[in-house]
């Protein structure tokens, strides 16, 4: 089992009153899973990704991430996880402005402590995978909004990753690029990995093979979905 979380329980202090904004939430995923986290606003979702993605520590209950218990880390070594097990993808692509395409993909890799001229190579494989070959050199500003969020697709992908970590990947972009993006999770997917992917809209979700939906700090439902869409193209 690649994910697997028992009784995870996380509560806020918000001044004199506490929110729990997980109650006991259990969930199994397996690796090559393809799953959305789907809830509105207030639902747990973002918590649950927080957790998941080894940015935070549950207030109870355990997280074994690859046969690892990381609910009982300390930062420094959910740093280390999160280095090693996890590709995140973000909606606002969280790419720095100096730095090129081929630079900002390589990023991961300097904190690996790979080597340069290793980490480039990987870097350029990458991108190309994901339709860039030819923009290695371009800068986030001399790119669509569709280029950057592949860049950071590649970013997310460069360090052989357990897990791909997608939030609200296409909230910045417009219907023909998301599903251009979304094509790409799809192609992702099928070459292996896992992808998890946290969202509000129920057509993004609806890329997954499976959806789990979250209110009220609960998980609401958890089904496959059978109605799948599938969308392959580099376009």
């Amino acid at each position: 089992m690649l994910i697997s979380i028992r009784n995870l329980n996380k509560t806020y202090q918000m001044g004199a009153e506490v929110v729990e904004a997980l109650k006991n939430v259990s969930l199994e995923i397996e690796k090559n899973e393809y799953v959305a986290l789907m809830g509105p606003s207030g639902s747990g979702k973002s918590t649950l990704m927080n957790l998941v993605g080894c940015l935070d520590s549950p207030t109870r209950g355990e997280y074994w991430l690859n046969g690892i218990e990381v609910s009982t880390m300390d930062d420094s070594e959910l740093a280390e996880v999160r280095n090693k097990q996890i590709g995140f993808v973000f909606q606002t692509f969280n790419l720095m402005p100096r730095l090129s395409a081929l630079e900002n993909v390589a990023l991961p890799l300097v904190y690996a402590g790979v080597r340069k001229e290793e980490r480039l190579d990987r870097a350029r494989q990458v991108l190309e995978s994901v339709g860039l070959g030819d923009r290695v050199g371009h800068k986030p500003n001399e790119l669509s909004g569709g280029q950057r969020q592949r860049v950071a697709v590649a970013r997310a992908l460069v360090n052989n990753p357990a897990i791909i970590l997608a939030d609200e990947p296409t909230g910045n972009l417009d219907t023909k690029t998301s599903y251009e993006i979304m094509g790409l999770f799809e192609t992702i997917h099928q070459l292996g990995n896992t992808v998890i992917l946290v969202t509000h809209e129920q057509d993004i979700a609806q890329h997954a093979h499976r959806i789990v939906r979250l209110r009220d700090g609960l998980i609401e439902t958890d089904i496959a979905n059978e109605d799948i869409i599938r969308v392959l193209t580099h376009a």
